[in-house]
């Protein structure tokens, strides 16, 4: 959620400032604004909504000055208004944020004496840094005595009045990079943000703070003792933003599935062998805790599944928020596995941190290696999805499954519940999972020309069972994300406990269920809805489709697959579902309403 540049350059920064932030467009936001420094004058200019209302008060107002910061904003405290908008500016300094300060009431009370414009938390940092100012602080020493105040999560950069080369940075509990170039230096919440200025980063860890000038970085840990933080290169093709011919991210993304699920297994597969590190051991485990938020949730719902039936190693699955609240009782023997997207989710964080000296191994699943998550865990295992732009995931989800099945084989053989047969056969259906990816995508038509009814319809539900009921979970969160239509995702077999009352001809049910032990049963259920005039679209395979018989509404016939790998193949007909009745709606696809693409804050 949100986004921060900052840039130290040799050109007119306002033009770069706003460039920089189009490519942070995709975590979300809903205003925008940049801060420069001109012949020792701070000043800032602001807008509510897209980044083209900035580029037009730019073009009537416009700001100089080779010295700035820049920030996108997704409101939490108070509304989407220029008063609230960022950066947010008290006297001599101006301030972005990520984040959310925890105590910032309290610090507004020991401000009283000032005068407050905004309803944010984030003014307070600017106004509590200006009160340094006036003590006589120095710049440096102002804002470093300002993060000793702030509890909570943050990104920061300052920039002060009288100074153009020098922004302070800052992180703790959302991520932030410092980007290396020639005479000049960049901050960004990512490598995205900086690509088109720099490959050269460095990322701060949790609790450093950065005073940088055009001659480079000196950072310091949460201690204040000087750190040296290592300069990486981020590939080019890490941080490319290309719709490639579709007309959105999220197509592309959905169609980029079979190469970066074929990239993924390679790096995890050899021959007809599961590899992974050699720390990654599953023989002692009593059992999996799986943590996650949102569509990774529903990937280690999936997860849970193939861990108890292939490896016969108990799973409990927490939604991470959640998690660490309830104070769960850790085995010293259990493997604790968190999933994440970004990296840098904050409930997912936290949740790793309350384990991380309690279970026997913290692994984790992500797709940025460079992450929090990642960085904090014994084990990272990478999804290698590349840069996943839409904020309804789709390719990563793919990913994570991938990695998630390999793992599980894995345990299964070390546990001694597969042999060296049945390892090759999961295998083999594991390889061949690309090549039916596009055929599924081949099906994108006959999708297509069902989803101009369903988006007419209030209400969805989605329905499977076993491992296709978390697939009905993340069927209906992708239709609730980007086409804002109410839907619910159940387990076939709950439906007569209640839902089953929603059941009428203005309600669609979209059943996932490939042919499998308990597809009778399945039936058995659609029929409950047809009954009842509901319109049922199948979702099966053509042994499905030839017992399910007649009456349906419609019926999708996928490829044939193996039962247990099911999920990745049936979370693409979920996907364009939802992106086709997107379409019809006219909802913005890629940035769906008061959603963020990395949420790093509780």
């Amino acid at each position: 959620m949100c986004g921060i540049v900052g840039v130290l350059g040799d050109h007119e920064v306002a033009p770069i400032l706003v460039e920089a932030l189009k490519r942070l467009e995709y975590r979300g936001y809903d205003s925008a604004g940049i801060a420069t420094v001109q012949d020792g004058r701070l000043d800032r200019r602001r807008a509510v909504g897209k980044l083209a209302n900035l580029s037009d008060v730019l073009v009537h107002d416009p700001l100089a000055g080779k010295s700035g910061i820049g920030h996108t904003r997704w409101a939490t405290h108070g509304g989407p208004t220029v008063t609230n908008a960022h950066p947010h500016q008290a006297g001599r300094v101006a301030v972005v944020h990520n984040g959310i300060i925890e105590n910032y009431r309290d610090l507004r009370a020991r401000l009283s004496h000032r005068t407050f414009v905004t309803e944010t938390d984030t003014e307070t940092v600017a106004q509590l840094c200006e009160d340094f100012l006036d003590q006589g602080l120095g710049r440096r020493e102002a804002a470093t005595e300002t993060l000793k105040h702030l509890d909570g999560a943050y990104a920061l950069a300052f920039l002060f009045q009288g100074e153009a080369d020098l922004i302070v940075a800052a992180r703790k509990g959302s991520p932030l990079a410092i980007g290396h170039g020639e005479g000049e230096m960049f901050v960004g919440s990512d490598a995205i943000a900086l690509s088109p200025m720099t490959n050269l980063i460095t990322y701060l860890d949790e609790g450093d703070y950065a005073f940088v000038t055009r001659d480079g970085a000196q950072i310091f840990d949460a201690h204040g003792r000087l750190a040296n933080r290592d300069a990486r290169t981020i590939p080019a093709q890490a941080a490319q933003l290309d719709k490639g011919g579709h007309k959105h991210f999220m197509a592309k993304e959905i169609f980029e599935q079979p190469v970066v699920l074929s990239d993924c297994l390679n790096d995890y597969i050899v021959g007809d062998t599961v590899t992974f590190p050699d720390d990654v051991d599953f023989t002692d485990t009593d059992r999996m805790i799986l943590v996650a938020c949102g569509t990774a949730h529903y990937a280690c719902v999936v997860a849970k599944y193939w861990f108890e039936q292939l490896a016969g190693l108990p799973c409990d699955v927490d939604i991470a928020s959640e998690f660490r609240y309830r104070e769960p009782p850790v085995s010293d023997r259990a493997t604790a596995l968190f999933v994440s997207q970004s990296g840098e989710t904050a409930d997912t964080l936290a949740a790793l941190r309350h384990v991380q000296e309690k279970a026997a191994r913290v692994v984790s699943v992500v797709n940025v290696p460079e992450s929090s998550i990642a960085r904090e865990s014994d084990v990272a295992l990478p999804i290698h999805a590349g840069v996943e732009v839409g904020v309804a995931s789709t390719k990563a989800f793919m990913n994570q499954l991938g990695v998630l099945a390999t793992l599980a084989i894995l345990a299964a053989r070390q546990r001694g519940r597969i042999d060296a047969a049945r390892e090759a056969a999961l295998i083999s259906e594991l390889r061949s999972l690309p090549g039916l990816i596009n055929q599924a995508l081949a099906l994108e038509d006959k999708i297509a020309s069902h989803t101009a009814e369903l988006s007419e319809a209030h209400s969805v539900l989605f329905l499977g069972r076993g491992p296709m009921f978390p697939m009905a979970l993340e069927g209906a969160l992708k239709l609730k994300e980007i086409s804002y239509i109410h839907a619910e995702g159940y387990a076939s077999g709950e439906l007569k406990h209640g839902p089953i009352a929603l059941i009428d001809k203005s309600v669609p049910v979209i059943v996932m269920a490939p042919k499998d032990a308990l597809f009778d049963k399945t039936v058995s259920n659609m029929q409950e809805v047809m009954a009842r005039d509901g319109r049922v679209w199948l979702i099966t395979d053509a042994d499905g489709a030839a017992q399910a018989g007649d009456g349906t509404w419609a019926t999708l016939t996928m490829p044939r697959v193996d039962p247990i790998l099911a999920p990745l193949l049936y979370a693409v007909p979920a996907q364009l579902i939802a992106y086709h009745t997107a379409l019809h709606k006219g909802t913005d696809v890629d940035q769906p309403r008061n959603l963020a693409k990395s949420v790093t804050v509780e």
